[in-house]
């Protein structure tokens, strides 16, 4: 339910606090006294669409702040989507600049425009004064009534099973269309597959017979180095460097042991020595293992030059080529797949049987919804001054579609013993006010939203069935929260509170402003809404009357 509502430099509205209160709601007002800014303000505050043309003339920016109490399945989303406060029920809060940046919190913290709509779908409900005319397109009458039925989700799952049919019935049909094309394109994977694997390059294979042919291509200068660094340091037949150093240690040792200053020298040779025999040890054993072999270095180089002339025939780095090979063969699988115009067709069968099970599941519901709003929107006809009206929803079988395997069309007799015609084409605009009421009345009462608002639905009406109207929405107020913009007395004496939207002119400048109406107020209003600009004593007397009533 909406508690609060706090509106600053919105249009022509400076600052204005409004608290709300259960049950039946009216806002009135005269033509043109802006009744429908309230409705404009809350809309924007639910996540609706914004821009610098809200802010008031002369304003850095428009800010609008709505108190919700909130019921499970809003308190769930607020749960998951970590917003929830522990005062419980939510605060929503937009704010435009006159640069036209818009900023949105809930529960004061920082959250996008499409967390404030989805939020809000759970806490309103908008009846648009042109309601009337979206019910004339066959697409919001589907939604209407797969929204009625709470069939959202088996809609959804049609959608989704369409569009994967027909996905690749396009693809089928595509390939059917460049055969051709796609069998040339076929045969280069295959035969650059073919070339790839048969040169059969492994993963970091480049890198290791680089390095192999690098050393056999430099065998006798690597065999000559190190046998000269061997008889160096410990072969040569003319004082070794080994040789020397243990002489050398051996005698600084004996020194040492006449002078202890000459022990961290010894100390400092002996590592050396030690080092340099175990580079002895290494030169032995790398001097045991290299060999020239002229054979071998000549495979190693025709399987260089075989992969470095395959890697530029690809235009790819050498070392590439086994990922280049992965990746035409990916897509040489594919494509065969896609080119299996048997698989294909198989496939798309078991797609088409798919979106028929849940088309077909989705029909039979809707056939159960459609009697049934059918029966709920012909008897609130009747109340409406409408004796022996009839409203039915057909469902004309279609070719497959997104939506469905029909389509779905309202249809009206106006009258007892007149055949039901399409919604579109009753030709009375008070009728169709009547049957928009009568429709967006029933699907109301079917919402778990707790908030519901009327925005001058009720014109084209007047007389008797105002007042019909009028009760029907303070019933509707019974079990919700009931908020109506309205420009008829019978249906605002109905309500359980009641504002008056007015405007003045302040220094050059035209303000809205919006007054909560005590019972004395009331009687004025409602005898304004009865009888214009001069208001008498009889008007004053009806209108007590009204609101008696």
């Amino acid at each position: 339910m909406l508690r609060t509502l706090s509106i600053r430099d919105f249009v022509i509205v400076d600052s204005i606090e409004l608290e709300f209160a259960p049950g039946f709601t009216v806002f009135t007002g005269e033509t043109g006294a802006g009744k429908s800014i309230l409705i404009d303000a809350l809309a924007l505050a639910l996540g609706g669409r914004g821009d610098a043309s809200v802010v008031r003339e002369g304003a850095a920016k428009t800010d609008i702040t709505a108190e919700f109490s909130t019921g499970s399945a809003a308190d769930t989303w607020l749960a998951e989507h970590e917003f929830s406060n522990e005062d419980g029920g939510v605060l929503l809060r937009r704010v435009i600049d006159n640069a036209g940046r818009s900023k949105a919190f809930i529960n004061g913290i920082s959250a996008t425009a499409s967390q404030l709509r989805e939020l809000g779908e759970m806490l309103v409900d908008i009846h648009g004064q042109h309601a009337h005319q979206s019910l004339l397109k066959n697409d919001a009458q589907r939604v209407l009534l797969d929204s009625q039925a709470g069939l959202l989700d088996e809609a959804r799952a049609v959608a989704a099973a369409y569009k994967t049919w027909r996905a690749l019935a396009k693809q089928r049909e595509e390939f059917e269309a460049n055969a051709k094309s796609v069998l040339l394109e076929r045969e280069r994977l295959e035969w650059q597959v073919n070339e790839l694997q048969k040169l059969a390059v492994k993963p970091g294979e480049w890198g290791e017979i680089s390095t192999e042919h690098s050393r056999l291509s430099h065998a006798a200068s690597l065999i000559e180095g190190a046998q000269e660094a061997l008889n160096a340091i410990s072969e040569s037949e003319s004082s070794p460097i080994l040789s020397q150093l243990s002489a050398l240690t051996m005698k600084l040792s004996k020194l040492a042991d006449i002078d202890a200053a000459l022990r961290p020298v010894v100390d400092a040779l002996e590592p050396a020595r030690i080092q340099l025999q175990e580079a002895v040890y290494g030169l032995n054993d790398y001097l045991g293992r290299v060999e020239l072999d002229p054979e071998r270095l000549h495979l190693v180089e025709a399987r260089l030059d075989a992969i470095h002339s395959t890697a530029r025939k690809f235009r790819v780095a050498p070392e590439d080529l086994p990922q280049e090979y992965e990746s035409l063969s990916a897509q040489l699988k594919q494509l065969a797949n896609a080119t299996d115009l048997d698989a294909m067709r198989a496939q798309e069968d078991k797609l088409k049987a798919a979106y028929m099970e849940v088309a077909v599941k989705l029909s039979k519901a809707r056939a159960k919804a459609a009697r049934t709003l059918g029966d709920a929107v012909t008897a609130a006809m009747q109340e409406l001054s409408m004796s022996g009206g009839r409203f039915e929803v057909a469902l004309h079988p279609c070719e497959p579609a997104s939506y469905g395997v029909e389509q779905v069309e309202f249809m009206v007799a106006a009258h007892a013993g007149t055949s039901a015609r399409p919604l579109a084409k009753v030709a009375s605009g008070g009728e169709l006010a009547r049957i928009s009421l009568a429709i967006s009345v029933i699907t109301s009462s079917a919402t778990a939203t707790p908030t519901l608002i009327f925005d001058e639905v009720d014109s084209g009406i007047g007389g008797g069935v105002a007042e019909v109207v009028g009760r029907l929405l303070k019933r509707l107020g019974r079990d919700r929260q009931v908020l109506c913009v309205t420009h008829l007395p019978q249906v605002a004496s109905q309500a359980n509170q009641h504002f008056q939207v007015s405007k003045r002119s302040t220094e050059g400048r035209t303000m809205s402003r919006i007054d909560f109406l005590d019972a004395k107020a009331r009687i004025e209003e409602i005898a304004r809404m009865l009888g214009g600009i001069e208001i008498t004593a009889t008007t004053r007397k009806h209108a007590r009357e009204l609101l008696a009533s």
